[in-house]
Order: structure tokens, then C-alpha cells, then sequence
């Protein structure tokens, strides 16, 4: 069962024979048969298998529905419910029953004609199907965070870029205009940025609900895959992973891959990270099964003496990021915006000044780099430096000390209990190797 590329189309279509299985192949020729990478032929289509399809995969399906560019071949999702639904919905959506819908994302990923995966799975299962997928020669549309742990992040990025595959995050904020534009005041007009302010939404406690026998057809020993087996509660899966470390990371990570990674982008550091990082304070809930941080404050040093703070938002600390510089503050939130001086709102970015990365449509600007073979807006390299942010602030507070980071190395010089942190054992027979 081990997730790696030695699971061929072959071996999947001979274990179809054998088992009966229903496999729906459509005709449809996929654009990295018909040109390769790069080399669309006239016709063709980028097709699309989604991994993942509860809400957020539901959610982003419908980009990859909706543009005309792309075809949607096939669905995988570990909830019998969520499968058939997204299989209906595609299916619907074409006026066919072409969509194929697999139990197991390694059979999928098993199906030569998909060009690219859409990823929307909990954290715990980004790792091993992103690189299962690069082996498989597919490119990967997949969810913020980036990973689980930091070296599992590390060891997706060597994979993407060994296999040549392009990636794009769900850090859709950097395909809005109001925090692209934030960004380039912050580099551009407010002098030198001294301090930035990170503000997260506050967690809740809960996870109370009482341990029971997972719903038919749901497979849940697949669910938790290379997480520590745990008994099953409605508390613990759908949605509400997010609120337990096995799975997820708290409000912390769920939002650090948003407002984190803009605050690196304004920075100009979203290829690096800070080099230490205090724990101020931190609470826990202290009943239940949801054990993520609720509220939390670290403040993290670059190696420039840029102070950047990451804080649950309340009181002055708001949601979204704020730069604050010798000559003025910008601050960018969802549906917000605000400047000191208030001039600074109706500027224009100079053409000799520094631009960033324009996209209007960020799905869209998938689809473009996986024509072009170009790097996309939110690249591998990028969202593993965001996420790492988010890690390194969930280890600093589970120590409960400060502790020095060295991003080129991406190792914890002089603390072996914070370093030994840095990844997760995996339950067999999962690994990400």
C-alpha cells in the first residue's frame, strides 16, 4: 500500500479486471499526450482529477468547472457521500456520466489521461499524495497550508521540482488587487518597515461529541491515514479536523498560509523566514479532544531586525497584516483597507518602482502556468516558507521557549528537544519517501 509511483495504470486496470471495479475512462485526450508540456495541441484539454471533495474541494472544483480551458475527469474523496455528489455535480455539468469516481486517490492519480490534481484533503494527507502526484508526472492545485509538519514540506518541494511539476496554493489573497496593492506600499512607500502585525482569528474548545462508530461509507482508517489512530467522534473528522494537531494546526495554520504569507510577500521575504521566534503567550482548551492553540502571540525577528508579530486578532491586533515603517502604515484585511497618511490610498505604483506578481484569477493563473510551464503566483518554495512560518510559531509555543531558526538550513542550531519538532512520524504503511 505504499503511495509511490511504482502503482502503475497497468497494476490499477489489472486489479480492475480482477475485482470488477467500474472504471469510466472518457475519450477525451489530454493535453500532455496531445502536446506535452508546454505544447498544447489545438483541441485539447487540461484535464483535472480532484482529491479531496467536502467543502473546500467542492468549492475549488468549481474553478476548474468553469473554465473552459480544462476538463474534469475524475474525483476521489474518502466519503462515499462527498464522492457521488461531486461525481453527480460533474456529471451534470458536462450532460455525461463520463466522471470517474475512486475510494482510493492512488487510483486516480493511477489514470494517465489527467494532466493535474486539485488538492483540498486536511493537513495531514497534503504530503503524500502531492508527491505521489509529481511522480505520477501530474501538476498539483492544492490547499494552504502548504504541509503538516516542516520537513514533510521541505521533501514536497524537492519532489515538485525534481519532477518538473507546477503548484499552486490556495493563497488566493495574492490574486486580489487590495493586498497585491498593500504589498507594493509597504515596499515601496512607507520607509523602512520596522514591524509587522499578523492577526489570526481566535480558536474555540469543543471536540465534546462522544466516540461512536464511523458512518457507512465513510472510510475512516483511510481518513486518518499516517495520522496516530484515535477513536472516531463527528468532532474529530469533517471540518473540525483543523481544531486537533493530528490533522490540522488551530486557527494558526488554517489562516497563516492567508494573512503569513501577504505579510512576507509586503516584505519582500516570502523566500526565507525569520531567524528566531518568541513565545509571548499561548492557551489551550482544556477539555475535549480539540487541542489547538485558541489564543496565542509570538513575536518573530528576521535577521534584518524586522520584528513580526503573529497574534489571535483582538483588541488593536486586527485581523490581516499590517506594515509599519519610518514614513507611514499600511494594513490589508478581506474587505479592508487603510493607510497613515490616508494619501497613500489614492497612489500609483511608479513604473521604476517595485511591482509584484500580477494575477486577477488565481486558479486561472494555474491553468497558465500549466500551459507555460512557467512559476505560478503562490509556487512551491513560497508556500513552504509561509507555512514554515505557522509551524515554527506552533512549535515555539508547545516548548514554551524562545528558539533560533536558520532558514537557509532550516535547522534549530542548539535544541535537540524543538529540532526533533520538526516532523511527524507517520503511521504504517504511510511515509512520504
Amino acid at each position: 500500500m505504499q503511495p509511490t509511483h511504482s502503482f502503475t495504470r497497468r497494476m490499477f486496470l489489472k486489479h480492475a479486471a480482477a475485482t470488477g471495479t467500474a472504471l469510466a475512462l472518457p475519450t477525451l485526450i489530454p493535453r500532455s499526450v496531445l502536446g506535452g508540456p508546454g505544447q498544447p495541441s489545438p483541441g485539447s484539454r487540461v484535464t483535472v482529477g480532484a482529491i479531496g471533495v467536502g467543502g473546500q474541494g467542492n468549492g475549488n472544483l468549481g474553478s476548474f468547472l468553469g473554465d473552459a480551458r480544462c476538463r474534469v475527469l475524475a474525483v476521489n474523496d474518502v466519503d462515499r457521500n462527498h464522492l457521488q455528489n461531486t461525481r453527480n455535480r460533474v456529471n451534470q455539468h458536462y450532460g455525461n456520466q463520463d466522471c470517474a469516481a475512486y475510494a482510493d486517490f492512488r487510483e486516480l492519480l493511477a489514470q494517465d489521461g489527467i494532466d493535474v490534481i486539485s488538492l483540498a484533503t486536511p493537513d495531514h494527507w497534503h504530503a503524500i499524495p502531492v508527491i505521489a502526484a509529481a511522480r505520477a508526472g501530474k501538476d498539483v492545485y492544492g490547499e494552504k497550508p502548504f504541509s503538516h509538519d516542516l520537513k514533510e514540506g521541505r521533501a514536497m518541494v524537492t519532489a515538485l521540482t525534481q519532477y518538473g511539476r507546477v503548484w499552486q496554493t490556495g493563497s488566493w489573497q495574492r490574486s486580489t488587487g487590495n493586498f497585491r496593492f498593500a504589498c507594493e506600499l509597504a515596499l515601496n512607500r512607507i520607509g523602512k518597515v520596522h514591524t509587522v502585525e499578523v492577526g489570526l482569528p481566535t480558536g474555540g474548545s469543543g471536540g465534546h461529541a462522544p466516540f461512536t462508530e464511523p458512518p457507512a461509507g465513510f472510510d475512516y482508517d483511510m481518513w486518518i491515514g499516517p495520522a496516530p489512530w484515535a477513536p472516531y467522534s463527528p468532532d474529530r473528522t469533517h471540518w473540525n479536523w483543523r481544531w486537533q494537531m493530528d490533522y490540522g494546526g488551530g486557527q494558526l495554520m488554517d489562516w497563516i498560509g492567508h494573512h503569513g504569507d501577504i505579510a512576507q510577500w509586503g516584505l519582500g521575504m516570502d523566500r526565507t523566514g525569520p531567524v528566531e521566534f518568541n513565545p509571548i503567550r499561548a492557551e489551550f482548551p482544556k477539555t475535549g479532544i480539540w487541542d489547538a492553540a485558541t489564543r496565542y502571540r509570538i513575536e518573530c525577528t528576521y535577521a534584518n531586525g524586522v520584528r513580526l508579530i503573529v497574534q489571535n486578532a483582538e483588541g488593536a491586533h486586527r485581523m490581516g497584516a499590517k506594515w509599519i515603517g519610518t514614513d507611514g502604515w499600511v494594513w490589508v484585511d478581506r474587505g479592508g483597507f487603510d493607510t497613515h497618511p490616508k494619501s497613500l490610498m489614492k497612489e500609483t505604483i511608479r513604473p521604476d518602482e517595485m511591482h509584484l506578481y500580477h494575477s486577477r484569477n488565481h486558479a486561472g493563473n494555474f491553468i497558465d502556468c500549466v500551459l507555460s510551464r512557467k512559476e505560478t503566483i503562490t509556487p512551491a518554495e513560497v508556500a513552504h516558507r509561509s507555512a514554515s512560518l505557522g509551524h515554527l510559531c506552533v512549535l515555539a509555543i508547545t516548548v514554551g521557549r524562545k528558539i533560533r531558526w536558520n532558514p537557509d538550513t532550516e535547522t534549530i542550531p542548539g535544541d535537540a528537544t524543538a529540532a526533533a519538532l520538526l516532523g511527524r512520524a507517520k503511521r504504517e504503511p504511510w511515509n512520504i519517501l
